[in-house]
């Protein structure tokens, strides 16, 4: 009851003095919808970055092997020497993956290198990412035919210059005509368009769909890479289970086929795509602590100044105070009623702060590329925090109202 009744006597206290209680809530209203907008956005991204590449960047349930790992941060000086004075990756080590992995798997290959694409009526596309694959890159990239088919094994074999567009580069090529059989220059070789792929969006602002995947043993070798040379070896598992199981019988076959002695660093890089997501690992823990935190400095503020408030309270209810331990109230039901009282205004604020930060987040999200997600733990973070900040502003005035003098405070004028 003594809890129902600090509330009921904190709520009155804000409809009486409406524009006091508003400068009281208004450091916790601040802090804890800031708080919610930049979780939102940093949440976002993380759920973007993530999403975008596992699935279209690395593949869920890729390994990709290369001279040297993708994006690696913490490696040592020996270790980027060994990938230095690596052998470039071939056709051959993909050959040799293929006859020895005995998961189920299916091994391409890939290069890229960045062209301008030339249709047969003149338009051209600049900066269009040129990729040289394997026919297994199809089903390992999740890249589907919208129209039209993708390349088969014979012709990449035979090196038939055939071409799938990306939905972007077809569009700027053709202007709404049907590509399916034109002709289009790519680096000065014709290729004839077999089909344009599904459109796949972008990736921090960057274009998915601005490519020309080409067999790998065609005409775009010669600028691609060296004879038999490709970027990288790409295996997709099955199923997820057996994606890291798959990593190391890759690194023990690649081993055993570079001939390295057990003390031996790895001269080349096999990576999956939770592996190769460590570096955001670290750019996101740093932003989900260090961008709350400059935020919640708005939070003491507003705690300081709830303190302030209540520190008033109590010095015009000192009569009020004097006559409650009169009739017989304690020193802790004084304590209990005035912490009551500053937890009740806090947490107004921060329920009101969610909201608002809340509805800004999703107008962000609504009026700005940026990818945003408003996330209940979150939003329940944030008003448990106004909570915890009630808590501490108010011990010391209720701590200052429980020792008042009941004769003093009953002749307080």
């Amino acid at each position: 009851m003594r809890i129902l009744e600090g509330v009921r006597l904190a709520g009155s206290q804000m409809k009486s003095q409406k524009l006091k209680s508003f400068f009281s809530l208004l450091g916790v209203i601040v802090g804890v919808m800031f708080l919610v907008v930049v979780v939102g956005i940093v949440e976002g991204m993380d759920r973007y970055v993530r999403g975008t590449l596992t699935e279209k960047v690395f593949g869920v349930h890729n390994v990709t092997v290369r001279r040297a790992p993708w994006n690696v941060v913490d490696a040592s000086d020996e270790q980027w020497r060994a990938w230095a004075r690596a052998p470039a990756l071939t056709y051959d080590d993909m050959d040799h993956l293929r006859e020895r992995i005995t998961l189920p798997a299916t091994v391409g290959a890939e290069s890229d290198r960045s062209g301008e694409v030339e249709s047969s009526r003149g338009m051209k596309v600049e900066n269009v990412r040129i990729i040289g694959a394997t026919a297994e890159m199809f089903a390992i990239r999740n890249w589907r035919p919208d129209a039209g088919r993708v390349f088969s094994s014979v012709e990449e074999t035979q090196g038939v210059p055939v071409v799938v567009l990306g939905a972007g580069t077809a569009d700027v090529l053709f202007e709404g005509l049907d590509p399916l059989g034109q002709v289009v220059r790519i680096r000065g070789f014709p290729y004839r368009v077999v089909g344009v792929l599904e459109e796949q969006g972008s990736f921090l602002g960057q274009s998915l769909d601005n490519l020309a995947v080409a067999p790998a043993r065609s005409p775009v070798r010669t600028f691609l890479n060296y004879h038999g040379v490709v970027d990288e070896i790409v295996a997709m598992a099955e199923a997820p289970e057996f994606v890291e199981p798959l990593r190391e019988q890759i690194v023990e076959i690649m081993r055993v086929r570079r001939q390295l002695r057990p003390a031996d660093l790895n001269n080349f890089g096999a990576q999956t795509a939770e592996a190769s997501l460590a570096f955001w690992d670290r750019i996101s823990n740093v932003l989900f602590v260090a961008l709350p935190g400059l935020v919640a400095i708005s939070l003491v503020v507003g705690g300081i100044v709830i303190m302030n408030i209540m520190l008033v309270t109590v010095m015009e209810r000192t009569r009020e105070i004097g006559i409650r331990k009169a009739i017989g109230a304690r020193r802790h039901d004084i304590l209990i009623q005035v912490l009551i009282e500053a937890v009740t205004l806090s947490s107004t604020g921060a329920i009101i702060g969610a909201g608002v930060g809340s509805a800004l987040t999703l107008l962000v999200g609504a009026v700005s590329p940026l990818p945003v997600a408003v996330a209940a733990k979150w939003i329940g973070f944030g008003i448990a925090l106004g909570v915890g900040v009630g808590v501490a502003s108010g011990v010391y005035p209720a701590a200052r109202a429980a020792r008042l003098d009941p004769v003093a405070a009953l002749r307080y004028e």
